[in-house]
């Protein structure tokens, strides 16, 4: 029954809702339940087979074969069966005699059956629908929207077709009523939609979305696949998609929940409720996925944020199935162990030894892929790892991609090679001029090593290097003087870093953006505002056109954004001529939906406010809420370690600056155990700087006994160097002074206990800490200070400290190039700065 329900579409177009003469070869179809019965009946009744008959039996076997996991489907060997074959001809011979319904149907239905895109039969019914589009623009949309998946299927997303039908979905979009039809076209003019048909179609499909049954999930899975494809992170919708999936996680796979997941991640979308939720269901999948297609999309998923014993019972499965994978399964088997730091050794061999029998089948970048997996698993086989490195050359001596070749590269200067091939850096050389600004950064890199890996360089740079450094510098500067959007620039700018980028183009990059600044509105001001602060580097004019548009323009911007937003100004520590008025509108924009802010982020904004002077009060009520903390600790079970450890330490940093700024809120400290957690893991090695300045400090001040070294304040500040001036300003020897300890070779900071740093002052007496201040508490592009600088400095004078900061470009300048001048400049800043 359930097969014939299946099949029951099809023959409703058939008869379209009229009466026939009975059809004895129709009705010997309709009752076949295997492809043997419906290839019998073809054989028998070859001369009274119609087109009707045709389309039947061709979409039954389609069924027959989709009702099947992927791994007992059986196609190749159908393909090969004699009637399979007359099942073609006829199909081709009978292409004029199709409807519209039926020509999709049949184009569809071979191409899942795996028939080639070339063949004439796959090429005759494209041309037939493609004539049928041009002749009327009445085509059915059920159909265009199942015609646009096949020519998906054949690569053919960037085709003049494919924007044929993109200008029948804009001209028709009003009319589009079904959620399905209009999210399937969605996906397949991705590549060609504009800014202008882009926020019709979310417009449209936030719209149906509202109007379709809530237990589809299908249709809203595909939205954000289109918000991935086209890259934009369009959170109202997201949310909304986002709330229909989260009601459907009881009828969700492994397989849906891993697909879902992974467009989550490229759109940097993170939802707490839906990663909670996700991770139970998957749990209580575990038992279930036994089979190697389904534990793998369950591994991959639930591996990354499953506790250690859920975790190592997922590793001992997949130990038992490894041998059973192929080749796809073991590559993703490896991406995940990699992204779990997996240690399991036994684990790790089987799934290389599945990846090294299959090397044959992969492409070039899934080579890549599993490259860098198992090297940054620290995996030791020198012979996989030459074939990896072989192959890796080879195909990148022969790609014309230039993503493909950016990755290869990325991945080979990876390995260690004694001599670098002529035709590798021939054929990076080759690609350069096409690559986007990331690609380019990535590439130097990739440059930056073979350089230093390479023999002769101890000499001199050789020559094919410079050259390529040559050619990268000139692409980079011509990529950003021609360019003339924005989105565009900061797209490319999105996760670019590094000593190349510094070096060669940030300030190009700074020209470019200024130029561009008309262009800033409130769709791109977080992502800039993010590059800003990412990049360290502090731009008056376009901060301040930052801070006007998100004032103008906050209802529009997303109250998630907001963060991203306030971001440069705290960080880099810069007020804008309406810093008030920009703190007050951020703030009245998040206020009413602080409940829906995922609890981490929640966490990383109040910090941000901290570092600003700060405090709205209604946030931070929420954030030290019992429920709150209990909702943020779950969640930080499920995020990845480095958001984890940050976001634990962000909410010590908040709760510190709480208790010392706003004692009126009577927030409890309650971070004591984890700072002595931290403490314990080791402190860090000083600077030469530093052990200078400890040795003029103990000149300066009378003795050596005069000063502690990295002293812990309360609420765990440590402070470099503590000194205490008597109220004549003459230093008091330290009760139990400390020094600088030596261990392994290295210098490093010893560690004064509370108890002991603390001890009460003579009247009139001063406590003064002493900071060197290096690089990283400037912006990048000016001496001017940052803003965790500033809350340090706030937070130990609330803690009874004169605080002195000795900037490294003041320490290492000219001026102070003799112990002299170095010993005047400790005095002028400790006594006389004391006496103003």
């Amino acid at each position: 029954m359930f097969r014939l329900r299946c099949v029951n579409s099809f023959l409703r177009r058939l008869l379209h809702g009229g009466t026939v003469n009975r059809d004895q070869v129709l009705e010997q179809l309709r009752v076949c339940s295997a492809e043997d019965q419906v290839f019998d009946v073809v054989g028998k009744n070859k001369a009274k087979l119609t087109v009707s008959h045709v389309s039947w039996a061709v979409g039954m076997l389609w069924q027959f074969q989709k009702e099947k996991p992927q791994m007992l489907r059986t196609v190749e060997l159908l393909k090969s069966h004699p009637q399979f074959l007359t099942l073609r001809v006829l199909a081709e011979n009978k292409i004029a005699l199709m409807d519209d319904f039926m020509l999709v149907d049949m184009l569809y239905s071979f191409l899942r059956l795996n028939v080639d895109p070339h063949d004439s039969l796959v090429q005759q019914l494209v041309s037939e629908a493609w004539l049928r589009i041009d002749r009327y623009d009445r085509f059915p949309l059920a159909s265009l929207s199942k015609f646009a998946i096949c020519l998906s299927d054949q690569h053919l997303q960037h085709s003049p077709l494919m924007g044929q039908i993109a200008r029948i979905v804009d001209q028709r979009l009003s009319s589009i009523d079904d959620a399905r039809i209009l999210t399937t076209l969605m996906i397949s003019v991705s590549s060609l939609v504009s800014p202008r048909l882009r926020d019709a179609l979310i417009s449209r499909a936030d719209h149906l979305l509202d109007t379709m049954d809530p237990s589809s999930y299908n249709s809203p899975r595909r939205v954000v696949q289109f918000l991935r494809n086209i890259k934009y992170s369009h959170r109202p919708l997201l949310e909304k998609c986002n709330e229909i999936l989260l009601c459907n996680i009881p009828r969700l796979d492994a397989e849906n929940i891993s697909i879902i997941m992974g467009l989550y991640q490229s759109l940097q979308f993170n939802n707490c409720d839906f990663r909670l939720a996700v991770k139970q269901r998957l749990t209580e999948l575990v038992d279930s996925s036994t089979d190697p297609f389904s534990f793998t999309k369950l591994f991959v998923a639930l591996a990354p944020m499953a506790s250690q014993e859920i975790r190592e019972g997922l590793e001992n499965t997949a130990l038992l199935l490894a041998d059973e994978l192929n080749a796809q399964q073991a590559l993703a088997v490896a991406e995940a162990l990699e992204e779990i730091e997996s240690r399991n050794l036994s684990l790790l061999n089987k799934i290389a030894s599945v990846i090294q029998r299959n090397l044959h089948v992969y492409k070039p970048v899934e080579v890549a892929r599993i490259t860098q997996a198992l090297f940054l698993l620290q995996y030791h086989n020198p012979e996989l790892f030459t074939k990896l490195r072989n192959i890796l050359a080879n195909f990148l001596q022969r790609s014309v991609f230039p993503y493909e070749v950016t990755m290869l590269t990325r991945v080979l200067s990876m390995l260690p090679c004694p001599r670098l091939d002529e035709g590798v850096i021939s054929r990076v050389g080759a690609v350069v001029t096409q690559c986007n600004l990331n690609d380019l950064n990535t590439i130097s890199f990739a440059i930056a090593k073979w350089v230093r890996n390479d023999p002769s360089y101890r000499h001199n740079t050789p020559s094919k290097y410079v050259r390529l450094l040559q050619t990268l510098n000139r692409c980079g500067h011509e990529r950003l003087q021609t360019a003339d959007r924005l989105d565009l620039v900061l797209e490319e700018l999105k996760y670019i870093s590094g000593e190349w980028f510094e070096e060669m183009l940030v300030e190009e990059t700074m020209v470019t953006l200024q130029r561009m600044m008309d262009q800033i509105n409130w769709t791109n001001v977080p992502e800039l505002a993010l590059f800003l602060t990412r990049i360290n580097h502090i731009c008056p004019p376009l901060m301040d056109r930052i801070a006007s548009v998100a004032i103008k323009d906050i209802d529009k911007i997303h109250h998630s954004a907001t963060y991203a937003t306030l971001l440069p100004f705290s960080v880099l520590n810069y007020d804008p001529p309406q810093a008030d008025e920009l703190y007050d509108v951020c703030i009245q924009r998040i206020t009413p939906h602080i409940g829906s802010f995922d609890p981490h982020l929640l966490v990383l904004l109040a910090y941000s406010l901290a570092v600003a002077d700060c405090f709205p009060e209604e946030l931070v009520r929420e954030i030290f809420s019992i429920d709150f903390l209990g909702k943020l600790d779950a969640q930080l079970e499920t995020l990845p370690d480095a958001l984890n450890m940050r976001t634990r330490l962000r909410l010590m940093e908040l709760n510190r600056a709480v208790c010392l700024e706003c004692p009126e809120f009577q927030v409890p400290w309650f971070h004591e155990r984890y700072c002595q957690q931290v403490q314990k893991k080791g402190s860090g090695t000083v600077s030469p700087a530093q052990q200078q300045i400890h040795k003029m400090l103990g000149e300066v001040l009378g003795g050596i006994n005069c000063v502690r070294v990295a002293v812990v304040t309360p609420y765990f500040y440590t402070v470099d160097f503590e000194c205490i001036l008597d109220k004549g300003l003459q230093p008091l020897p330290c009760s139990e002074p400390s020094a600088l300890q030596i261990s392994d070779g290295k210098v490093q900071w010893g560690t004064s206990s509370l108890e002991n740093s603390r001890d009460e002052l003579p009247p009139g007496a001063q406590r003064v800490a002493v900071h060197f201040l290096d690089s990283k508490s400037f912006c990048k592009n000016s001496n001017h200070m940052k803003g965790e600088a500033l809350m340090r400095k706030r937070h130990l004078e609330i803690l009874g400290y004169r605080v002195v900061q000795i900037p490294h470009f003041e320490w290492n300048s000219m001026e102070l190039s003799t112990q002299d001048a170095w010993k005047e400049y400790l005095k002028k800043k400790i006594f006389r700065d004391s006496s103003s």
